[in-house]
């Protein structure tokens, strides 16, 4: 009889203790995996913008980072079709990371990894070039995320328009 209440002891113990304990490593060994996968999915999601931005570099002769009230010389046809490719790239990245990243509702951490993108595209949207071709880059784009970077590029427009208007 001793060996059976031993038996039933050690398997309350485990239903007590192991099994809960269990349960919360198990949790928190997950919560651990997403939020490795979140940084590494970001990382690659960074790893292919400063790629393109290598790429912007490469074609300096296309002003892509033309800055307003720097003098500027027109463009050829062959440029423009270049320029227009590069902002497609673009905006094929900034969907990406959309889709990937962005939620209705983000925990603080993802909150963190978004933000960036919202600022480069905020950043992007100041160039009034990128703001013009965006609404044919846009077309068949998935329709939040055009919904998305349009209020941004509004927003930025609508920044911009004040600023001059005080300026003036």
């Amino acid at each position: 009889m001793h060996w059976k209440d031993t038996f039933e002891f050690t398997f309350y113990m485990v239903d007590t203790f192991a099994l809960p304990f269990a349960i919360i490593v198990y949790v928190v060994e997950r919560r651990k995996e997403r939020q490795a996968d979140e940084e590494e999915l970001y990382q690659r999601l960074s790893d292919e913008y400063m790629t393109f931005l290598k790429l912007v570099l490469d074609h300096a002769d296309l002003q892509l980072l033309h800055r307003e009230g720097a003098p500027r010389r027109a463009l050829t046809e062959e440029q423009l079709e270049r320029r227009f490719t590069i902002f497609g790239i673009l905006v094929s990245i900034f969907e990406r990371a959309y889709i990937l990243v962005y939620e209705v509702r983000m925990p603080r951490q993802t909150r963190r990894l978004w933000s960036s993108w919202e600022d480069y595209m905020r950043e992007w949207c100041r160039n009034d070039d990128f703001r013009a071709a965006l609404p044919e880059l846009l077309e068949g784009e998935d329709p939040d995320f055009q919904a998305h970077i349009r209020r941004i590029a509004a927003a930025t427009q609508k920044r911009r328009g004040d600023s001059a208007a005080l300026a003036a």
